[in-house]
C-alpha cells in the first residue's frame, strides 16, 4: 500500500512537472494557478485509466502499437484534462502534438528519476540520524 501511495505521488510530480514544462516551452499552452493542481490531478487519473486500456488494445488487436500507447494515453490525457479543467488550456494541432511529446517525455524521465533522487535523500536523512 505504502509503495502505490509513493508511486502516486511521484507520477502526479512527474506529470506536474511535465505540464509545467510543455507551458514553459510552448506559447499555446497555458496553466493557470490553483486549477494546475486539479488539472494535474484529472491528468493523472485520466492517464491512469487510459494506459491499460490502451495497451490491452495493442497486445490484442496491433501489437507493434504498443510502444506508442503511452503516447496516446498522454494525449487523451491531455484532451480530458483540457476539456474538464480550467487549468490547461492548448490550442493549434502542432501544439497539441508538442505538448503529448513533452508532457510523456518529461513524465517518463520524472518517473525514472525521482524515485533515485528520493531515496538518495532518505539514506543521507538517515545516515546523519544515526550519528
Amino acid at each position: 500500500m505504502i509503495r502505490l501511495l509513493i508511486a502516486t505521488g511521484i507520477q502526479l510530480l512527474a506529470n506536474a512537472v511535465g505540464l509545467l514544462v510543455a507551458a514553459a516551452v510552448l506559447d499555446d499552452v497555458t496553466v493557470s494557478g490553483t486549477a494546475f493542481l486539479v488539472a494535474v490531478v484529472v491528468f493523472t487519473l485520466v492517464y491512469a485509466i487510459a494506459q491499460p486500456f490502451f495497451t490491452q488494445m495493442a497486445l490484442s488487436r496491433v501489437p507493434a502499437l504498443r510502444g506508442g500507447v503511452a503516447l496516446v494515453a498522454t494525449l487523451a490525457g491531455l484532451v480530458v484534462t483540457a476539456a474538464l479543467s480550467d487549468g490547461l488550456s492548448i490550442s493549434g494541432p502542432t501544439t497539441w502534438l508538442l505538448a503529448t511529446v513533452i508532457v510523456w517525455l518529461i513524465s517518463l524521465v520524472g518517473v525514472l528519476l525521482l524515485p533515485l533522487v528520493l531515496v538518495k535523500r532518505s539514506v543521507q536523512d538517515r545516515s546523519r540520524e544515526r550519528r
